[in-house]
């Protein structure tokens, strides 16, 4: 059977991309963050896994607020690093794991889930940076991916338990998958920031550490979070980090951090990335 190897969760960030594609990582005030994930990078080429299910959000790409499905997942051969706005990523499509999506799909539906099925899709920033950050594409990508977005963009937004549940009906679906693969999750979005109104550039380092502590070790105090008590501390794009829940949700009931980085720039959004494996 298929086997859940690990979890991370990394904030995604728009404003690296440029410096990904140009290989400019050890420049501009984002380059400790880049230099911090070394050791996960680490950990994924040690440990090889065979796919990974990144749960991550569309900012406007593929989704849009006329039709913003709560979750989605893509069962397509691969996905395209679309066009934002500042043209296409120059990276080849990142290979899809289809036979994987569709038993994931079928699980999640049996545990009444009802997420949308994208047999096309195109991945932004919030997917392509992360995965850009701990797999290169040359020769080839040394990675499969399921991607799973989920609406924190359009209210109502899922509740943080919702998003824990579907971790753990992910779970069941790796599972009860036939063969042996090597599965990681991969959590994305925040940590503390926002972009508008009165509160734009608010971090709140205390409320990430702490964030980062409890998905460890309290997962379950997390669920009982709304999205307003995420959105007060941690502003209003911070509510990101139910993402990284249906990353924890995915694992076993205790687990061992292996590796923490945390960040924050001059720049809006606060920076974490978190390894945390099956204990």
């Amino acid at each position: 059977m298929a086997q859940m190897i690990g979890g991370v969760g990394v904030s995604h960030i728009p404003a690296l991309v440029p410096y990904q594609d140009q290989g400019r990582e050890n420049e501009g005030e984002y380059a400790p963050f880049f230099e911090g994930a070394r050791p996960v990078r680490d950990w994924v080429r040690e440990n090889r896994p065979d796919t990974a299910i990144v749960i991550y959000n569309d900012h406007g790409l593929s989704f849009f607020l006329d039709a913003m499905p709560t979750f989605a997942l893509g069962a397509a051969p691969g996905y395209v690093c679309g066009d934002e706005g500042w043209g296409a990523r120059p990276l080849p499509p990142v290979p899809g794991h289809q036979d994987l999506s569709w038993h994931i799909i079928d699980t999640l539906i049996e545990d009444e889930f009802d997420p949308t099925i994208c047999q096309e899709l195109e991945l932004d920033h919030g997917a392509s940076m992360p995965i850009r950050l701990l797999w290169k594409p040359e020769p080839d990508w040394e990675i499969k991916i399921v991607p799973v977005a989920v609406n924190v963009i359009q209210h109502p937004i899922p509740k943080a338990k919702r998003c824990y549940d579907l971790g753990k009906a992910i779970r069941r679906a790796v599972d009860s998958f036939p063969g042996d693969e090597k599965v990681m999750m991969l959590g994305t979005g925040g940590l503390s920031h926002q972009l508008s109104g009165e509160r734009a550039g608010f971090n709140n380092p205390a409320f990430d550490q702490s964030f980062m502590d409890r998905l460890a070790n309290d997962p379950e105090a997390l669920t009982r979070l709304t999205s307003g008590d995420i959105m007060r501390e941690a502003g209003a794009e911070g509510v990101e980090v139910v993402m990284w829940l249906t990353m924890r949700g995915a694992l076993d009931e205790n687990v061992n951090e292996l590796y923490r980085n945390y960040y924050s720039p001059v720049s809006v959004t606060a920076s974490g990335l978190q390894l945390l494996v099956n204990a």
